[in-house]
C-alpha cells in the first residue's frame, strides 16, 4: 500500500544514488557476516527463554507509505506484542523477557535490520519507520516524513527520543529531510554509537 500521492516528488532527482545503495548491501552483507555467530546465539537465548520464535515481525511503513516488514529479535513473551499493536509498552513490562530487557539497553534487538538494509527496505539512517496505522493516516505534513527510507537510526532518535513528543519527532524527521547530508549522516551515526555505548535506549521498544 501507498499513503497519499506521491508521483510530483518520484520525479524530482533522488538523494541517495547507485553507488550509495550499492555502498550500503556491501556493508550490511558484512556486517551480516561478521556478527553471525553473536545473531545466532541470541536467536537460541531467545528460544530457550520463553516459546515462540526469535525474531519479531510487523508491517511498518516505509518509503513513499509503502508497507515493508521489518525484522528484530524478539523481546517480549510471544503473542503479547502481537496484542498490545503500539511501538512503546511502558517500562519494566512484565512482559518483557529477560533477554529481552538485555537486547533492548544494548540495541542488540535493531540488528536483523540488517536485513531490511539488504532487501532495499530500509537504510543505515533517516526516519524510524512506524507502524502503519500511523502512516496509513498521516496528514499532508506527516508525510514529508515518507519522502526517504526510514533508517536503523535517526536524527530524532539522537536527539532526547524518549523525552520527545511525536509533533516534535515529526519535526526533527522532516527537518532532517530539508538537510541531509553525508557531514549530518556521519554526526547520526557517531552520536548513535555513543548513545549505544552508554546503553541509551535510541529506538522504540517494540
Amino acid at each position: 500500500m501507498i499513503v497519499g500521492d506521491f508521483s510530483e516528488e518520484k520525479k524530482r532527482p533522488k538523494r541517495s544514488n547507485a553507488a550509495v545503495r550499492f555502498l550500503e548491501v556491501v556493508i550490511a552483507t558484512l556486517m551480516l557476516l561478521v556478527l553471525s555467530p553473536l545473531l545466532l546465539t541470541v536467536a537460541l537465548l531467545i528460544r530457550l527463554e520463553s516459546k515462540g520464535p526469535a525474531m519479531f515481525k510487523q508491517q511498518r511503513g516505509g518509503l513513499y507509505g509503502r508497507h515493508f516488514t521489518i525484522y528484530k529479535f524478539r523481546t517480549m513473551e510471544h503473542g503479547r506484542d502481537k496484542k498490545r499493536n503500539r511501538i512503546d509498552p511502558f517500562d519494566g513490562d512484565p512482559s518483557i523477557t529477560k533477554i529481552g530487557n538485555i537486547l533492548r539497553k544494548t540495541s542488540i534487538d535493531e540488528l536483523p535490520q540488517l536485513i531490511n538494509i539488504v532487501k532495499g527496505d530500509m537504510s543505515f539512517i533517516g526516519p524510524r519507520p512506524t507502524v502503519t496505522d500511523q502512516t496509513d493516516n498521516y496528514n499532508d505534513y506527516q508525510k514529508q516524513r515518507l519522502m526517504v527510507k526510514p533508517g536503523v537510526t535517526g536524527l530524532a532518535q539522537v536527539s532526547g527520543r524518549n523525552s520527545l513528543s511525536w509533533d516534535e519527532k515529526i519535526d526533527i524527521d522532516i527537518d532532517y529531510i530539508n538537510r541531509k547530508s553525508l557531514r549530518l549522516d556521519l554526526y547520526i551515526l557517531m552520536q548513535t554509537v555513543v548513545k549505544v555505548f552508554r546503553t541509551e535506549e535510541i529506538y522504540e521498544k517494540s
